[in-house]
């Protein structure tokens, strides 16, 4: 029958009753801050190269690579693992290289292993390194604290000769 309007009457102001809202929401739902963002992402699995492919120019990545093929170029990334079927031709540069196959060029990391199955024909550069028995290694080993700084694609000032000329007559 008779309904009392509140329009006269005095209540909180409309700045309590959001604030009010605001601190009800909060309590019943999900935190702001998502943990499982805050969490490492999964690594990513390694690129494989199967045996049956042949590329022709450089790799780069900041992952990992498996090669079973072959490769003419440079390689450039995390962990490089070169299959027993595996060749390649060029430089190698990554944290860590695992050499099962051939390679023939330089070999730079900071941790280097040639199974008993490699054969390298060049020069390594490592912080370590780790040879099992029956490897075939023909050309120098040098130790640095850091081999990744020189020589990674190009990064090195050109090298420019002169050819002697005899003088004009």
């Amino acid at each position: 029958m008779f309904s009392k309007s509140r329009i006269n009457e005095p209540g909180p102001k409309a700045g309590a009753d959001a604030d009010k809202l605001k601190a009800n929401e909060a309590a019943t739902s999900k935190p702001s801050f998502d943990y499982a963002s805050g969490a490492p992402k999964a690594k990513p699995p390694a690129s494989i190269l199967s045996a049956d492919l042949t590329i022709t120019g450089n790799l780069k990545t900041t992952g990992d690579i498996q090669v079973e093929g072959t490769v003419e170029g440079d390689i450039r990334a995390h962990l490089l693992t070169v299959g027993e079927s595996a060749t390649i031709k060029g430089e190698i540069v990554a944290d860590d290289v695992v050499v099962n196959g051939r390679v023939v060029g330089r070999v730079r990391g900071l941790k280097v292993r040639l199974t008993s199955t490699a054969r390298v024909e060049g020069d390594i550069i490592h912080k370590t390194i780790a040879i099992e028995s029956g490897a075939h290694f023909e050309g120098s080993v040098q130790r640095q604290e850091d081999p990744l700084a020189q020589g990674a694609g190009g990064e090195n000032p050109p090298v420019v000769l002169k050819q002697a000329t005899e003088p004009s007559k």
